[in-house]
Protein backbone atom coordinates (compact mmCIF):
# COMPACT_ATOMS: atom_id res chain seq x y z
CA UNK A 1 0.00 0.00 0.00
CA UNK A 2 1.43 3.70 -1.06
CA UNK A 3 0.98 6.20 2.13
CA UNK A 4 -0.30 9.35 0.04
CA UNK A 5 -0.49 13.17 1.40
CA UNK A 6 -2.60 15.49 -0.53
CA UNK A 7 -2.00 18.91 -0.50
CA UNK A 8 -4.56 21.76 -1.98
CA UNK A 9 -2.89 25.10 -2.70
CA UNK A 10 -5.71 27.51 -2.81
CA UNK A 11 -6.56 30.94 -1.45
CA UNK A 12 -9.90 30.51 -1.78
CA UNK A 13 -10.15 27.12 -0.61
CA UNK A 14 -8.22 27.46 2.38
CA UNK A 15 -10.28 30.05 3.54
CA UNK A 16 -14.07 28.57 2.66
CA UNK A 17 -14.99 30.31 -0.23
CA UNK A 18 -14.82 27.98 -2.74
CA UNK A 19 -15.32 23.84 -2.45
CA UNK A 20 -12.14 21.29 -2.82
CA UNK A 21 -13.20 18.97 -5.63
CA UNK A 22 -8.92 18.00 -6.67
CA UNK A 23 -8.27 16.83 -3.83
CA UNK A 24 -10.91 14.45 -3.00
CA UNK A 25 -11.01 13.36 -7.02
CA UNK A 26 -6.72 12.78 -6.06
CA UNK A 27 -8.03 10.06 -3.44
CA UNK A 28 -10.74 8.45 -5.12
CA UNK A 29 -8.11 8.50 -8.03
CA UNK A 30 -5.56 6.76 -6.18
CA UNK A 31 -7.79 3.70 -4.41
CA UNK A 32 -7.59 1.74 -7.56
CA UNK A 33 -3.71 1.98 -7.72
CA UNK A 34 -3.19 0.89 -4.28
CA UNK A 35 -2.24 3.82 -2.57
CA UNK A 36 -3.74 5.42 0.48
CA UNK A 37 -4.23 9.05 1.72
CA UNK A 38 -3.06 9.41 4.71
CA UNK A 39 -2.74 13.09 5.05
CA UNK A 40 -5.03 15.44 3.15
CA UNK A 41 -4.65 19.18 3.60
CA UNK A 42 -5.72 22.96 2.19
CA UNK A 43 -3.51 25.58 2.55
CA UNK A 44 -3.30 28.89 0.93
CA UNK A 45 -0.91 30.11 -1.67
CA UNK A 46 2.07 30.88 0.83
CA UNK A 47 5.33 29.70 -0.58
CA UNK A 48 6.65 29.32 3.24
CA UNK A 49 3.89 26.98 4.56
CA UNK A 50 3.68 25.12 1.31
CA UNK A 51 7.51 23.91 1.80
CA UNK A 52 7.00 23.52 5.60
CA UNK A 53 4.22 20.75 4.92
CA UNK A 54 5.99 19.26 2.18
CA UNK A 55 9.05 18.72 4.50
CA UNK A 56 6.40 17.70 7.20
CA UNK A 57 4.34 14.74 5.14
CA UNK A 58 8.14 13.46 3.36
CA UNK A 59 9.74 11.01 5.15
CA UNK A 60 5.69 10.07 6.68
CA UNK A 61 4.19 8.62 3.38
CA UNK A 62 5.89 7.77 -0.22
CA UNK A 63 3.95 9.98 -2.31
CA UNK A 64 3.04 14.00 -2.13
CA UNK A 65 0.33 15.12 -4.32
CA UNK A 66 -0.05 18.81 -4.35
CA UNK A 67 -3.06 20.26 -6.68
CA UNK A 68 -3.04 23.56 -7.49
CA UNK A 69 -0.34 27.00 -7.66
CA UNK A 70 1.32 25.90 -10.74
CA UNK A 71 0.41 28.72 -13.41
CA UNK A 72 1.52 31.99 -14.19
CA UNK A 73 -0.67 34.22 -11.64
CA UNK A 74 1.58 36.08 -9.00
CA UNK A 75 0.50 34.06 -6.19
CA UNK A 76 1.31 30.55 -8.16
CA UNK A 77 4.14 29.22 -5.82
CA UNK A 78 3.75 25.97 -5.90
CA UNK A 79 6.37 24.63 -7.87
CA UNK A 80 8.88 27.58 -6.39
CA UNK A 81 8.38 26.15 -2.82
CA UNK A 82 8.79 22.34 -4.36
CA UNK A 83 11.92 23.06 -6.29
CA UNK A 84 13.73 24.42 -2.41
CA UNK A 85 12.71 21.27 -0.90
CA UNK A 86 13.22 18.39 -3.36
CA UNK A 87 16.84 16.55 -3.08
CA UNK A 88 16.75 15.75 -6.84
CA UNK A 89 13.85 16.55 -9.91
CA UNK A 90 12.20 13.60 -11.62
CA UNK A 91 11.70 16.02 -15.27
CA UNK A 92 10.22 13.26 -17.08
CA UNK A 93 6.51 13.32 -14.85
CA UNK A 94 6.08 17.21 -15.32
CA UNK A 95 6.84 16.76 -18.74
CA UNK A 96 4.89 14.09 -19.79
CA UNK A 97 1.89 15.63 -18.08
CA UNK A 98 2.40 18.83 -20.07
CA UNK A 99 2.57 17.24 -23.49
CA UNK A 100 -0.13 15.05 -23.13
CA UNK A 101 -2.27 17.55 -21.76
CA UNK A 102 -1.13 19.69 -24.66
CA UNK A 103 -2.88 17.88 -27.12
CA UNK A 104 -5.60 18.55 -25.01
CA UNK A 105 -5.30 22.27 -24.61
CA UNK A 106 -2.94 24.49 -25.68
CA UNK A 107 -2.49 26.07 -22.40
CA UNK A 108 -0.86 23.19 -20.37
CA UNK A 109 2.08 24.62 -21.71
CA UNK A 110 1.77 27.38 -18.85
CA UNK A 111 1.63 24.67 -16.37
CA UNK A 112 4.99 25.12 -14.12
CA UNK A 113 4.14 21.79 -12.52
CA UNK A 114 7.21 19.94 -11.17
CA UNK A 115 8.12 16.53 -9.35
CA UNK A 116 11.12 15.68 -7.55
CA UNK A 117 12.10 13.16 -4.50
CA UNK A 118 12.93 14.36 -0.86
CA UNK A 119 14.89 11.33 1.03
CA UNK A 120 12.62 8.49 0.55
CA UNK A 121 9.06 10.31 -0.85
CA UNK A 122 8.03 11.67 -4.13
CA UNK A 123 6.65 14.98 -4.52
CA UNK A 124 4.25 15.37 -7.92
CA UNK A 125 2.73 19.10 -8.42
CA UNK A 126 -0.64 18.62 -10.27
CA UNK A 127 -2.72 21.59 -11.60
CA UNK A 128 -6.36 22.59 -10.03
CA UNK A 129 -8.62 22.56 -11.89
CA UNK A 130 -10.35 18.66 -11.77
CA UNK A 131 -10.16 18.14 -15.56
CA UNK A 132 -6.85 18.38 -15.17
CA UNK A 133 -5.54 16.61 -12.46
CA UNK A 134 -7.75 13.91 -14.01
CA UNK A 135 -5.68 13.77 -17.00
CA UNK A 136 -2.11 14.61 -15.46
CA UNK A 137 -2.70 11.82 -12.42
CA UNK A 138 -4.46 9.43 -15.09
CA UNK A 139 -1.34 9.01 -17.01
CA UNK A 140 0.84 8.83 -14.14
CA UNK A 141 -0.94 6.29 -12.21
CA UNK A 142 0.78 3.25 -14.07
CA UNK A 143 4.26 4.39 -13.01
CA UNK A 144 3.73 5.97 -9.33
CA UNK A 145 3.59 2.14 -7.59
CA UNK A 146 7.21 1.58 -9.84
CA UNK A 147 8.59 4.96 -9.09
CA UNK A 148 7.52 4.06 -5.33
CA UNK A 149 9.28 0.84 -5.31
CA UNK A 150 12.61 2.40 -7.03
CA UNK A 151 12.42 4.69 -3.38
CA UNK A 152 11.82 1.98 -1.21
CA UNK A 153 14.67 0.58 -2.51
CA UNK A 154 13.69 -2.19 -4.93
CA UNK A 155 16.99 -3.55 -6.56
CA UNK A 156 15.25 -5.05 -9.95
CA UNK A 157 16.37 -3.47 -13.29
CA UNK A 158 13.71 -1.24 -14.95
CA UNK A 159 14.71 -2.05 -18.33
CA UNK A 160 12.04 -4.87 -18.16
CA UNK A 161 9.37 -2.85 -16.85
Amino acid sequence: MISVAVLTISDKGSRGEREDTSGPLISDMLIPAGANVNYYEIIPDEKELIKEKLLEFSGKVDLILTTGGTGLAPRDVTPDATLEVIDKEVPGIAEIMRSEGFKKTGRAILSRAVAGVKGKTLIINLPGSPKAVKEGLGILLDVIPHAVEKLKGDPTECAGS
